[in-house]
């Protein structure tokens, strides 16, 4: 996932790809717990996009409350 491709959304669209990164994270936790985790480098990589996604989010707010 590209940060410049989560700053051309909308805060709620972004809000919904970080729910849908929360799910997904929750599964692959549940999935590693249970030894059926095939893929262990995705657990960092959904980490790390739910991270840029709450950036974006707090940028935008920010700005917001700027104007």
């Amino acid at each position: 996932m590209d940060a410049g491709e989560l700053r051309n959304k909308t805060p709620d669209q972004l809000r919904d790809q970080l729910l849908a990164l929360k799910k997904e994270a929750f599964n692959l936790r549940f999935q590693q717990a249970t030894a059926q985790l095939e893929n262990t480098a995705r657990m960092r990589q959904v980490r790390r996009d739910a991270a840029r996604v709450k950036t974006i989010l707090n940028e935008k707010a920010r700005a917001a409350a700027e104007n």
